[in-house]
């Protein structure tokens, strides 16, 4: 990581806030991107992911960014409600790989985009379309992770569990009766090891495990 270009999008809370800080620690140029700070935008725009990436061109992209699921029993969803990961979530995974690739970014290059283990538990029946969402965020960046092959860039998603200390993971927690799991800390750092290919990986026990 030593004085590489890293970009972390929603890199100023929760997760994003941990790979920032480890990619940081160890020794590297880091951006964060959020709706406040240095630099400022709306993640779901797609255009400003173009201008932003055009203007930085990292050599690592994190993009951890997405809104927090609407917690309630499916019969007392709207489809609003339901749809809010969807709306979010994927279309910031959509925007900032395809602005990777458009742009592009240069070769040798990765993109890591944050889903979550709930597509594989199957365990999140509180959250509306959250699990969905995350299913189809590991699909469009296998997708993207094809594309780009020629292009000299890596796509890699990574498929948290339910994490202490993050938005996300508080109110599940709080939904689901759940006691402990991974710290961000340590799920920051560890994705800043992972191989350099183009795959997904689970967090498990204390480590990714490739799927």
């Amino acid at each position: 990581m030593e004085q590489k270009n890293v970009m972390v999008v929603g890199g100023s809370r929760g997760l994003g806030r941990a790979v920032a800080d480890a990619a940081r620690t160890a020794g590297a140029r880091v951006t964060a991107v959020a709706r406040s700070g240095p630099v400022a935008g709306d993640a779901t725009d797609e255009a400003f992911a173009d201008k932003v990436l055009a203007e930085h061109r990292p050599d690592l992209l994190v993009v951890t960014a997405g809104a927090v699921p609407v917690m309630r029993p499916l019969t007392e969803h709207t489809w609003e409600t339901f749809a809010t990961n969807w709306n979010t979530d994927v279309r910031i995974a959509f925007g900032w790989l395809r602005a990777a690739m458009r742009l592009p970014l240069a070769p040798g290059s990765r993109v890591i985009v944050f889903g979550s283990a709930a597509e594989l538990l199957g365990a999140s029946p509180l959250s509306g379309g959250y699990a969905g969402a995350k299913a189809t965020i590991r699909m469009i960046t296998g997708y993207a992770a094809a594309e780009a092959r020629n292009l000299g860039i890596t796509m890699t998603t990574v498929l948290p569990t339910i994490t202490p200390g993050t938005g996300v993971g508080e109110i599940a927690m709080a939904a689901y009766g759940r006691r402990g799991g991974p710290d961000p800390d340590a799920v920051g750092a560890a994705v800043l090891t992972l191989p350099t290919d183009s795959a997904a990986y689970v967090w498990e026990g204390d480590g990714f495990r490739a799927l």
